[in-house]
């Protein structure tokens, strides 16, 4: 299940990355450009990631911490509002993807992604090292 979760993230912060990218070209529509036509893709697959995000993040952490899972639920659900917006537009604009970009409900999304990926990879690390330490001893 953490695989999975991994390549949520990843496909949230690749997202995140070209939106950055596709802002700052200035550019007052997605028509008539490859940037345009990927933007619209990077997007869509940003909101694929999000629905059920919350529920493949219980699975990997548990019920142990509910309160951080709460923050979570609201801030993927505050942030798929926001992507549905802006794909529900007939042309998003560089402008309109450095605003989704400066949103305070992406922002806080991308920290816990960070803050949660980071949980998860040093679990994944101390799970690696206690069976590394078992095949030792085992030898």
């Amino acid at each position: 299940m953490t695989a999975e979760i991994l390549e949520r993230f990843e496909v949230i912060e690749e997202c995140y990355e070209f939106m950055l990218a596709y802002a700052a070209q200035g550019l007052a529509s997605d028509k008539g450009s490859e940037s345009g036509r990927q933007v619209r893709e990077f997007l869509n697959r940003a909101a694929q990631a999000l629905t059920g995000f919350t529920e493949c993040c219980v699975s990997a952490m548990g019920d142990s911490r509910p309160a951080f899972l709460a923050v979570l639920e609201r801030d993927a659900s505050d942030s798929l509002a926001a992507l549905d917006l802006v794909l529900a537009q007939p042309a998003i604009s560089s402008q309109l993807i450095d605003n989704l970009n400066a949103s305070v409900h992406l922002r806080a999304l991308l920290t816990d992604v960070f803050l949660l990926g980071e949980v998860l990879r040093s679990r994944q690390g101390r799970s690696s090292y206690r069976r590394f330490l078992a095949l030792e001893r085992a030898t």
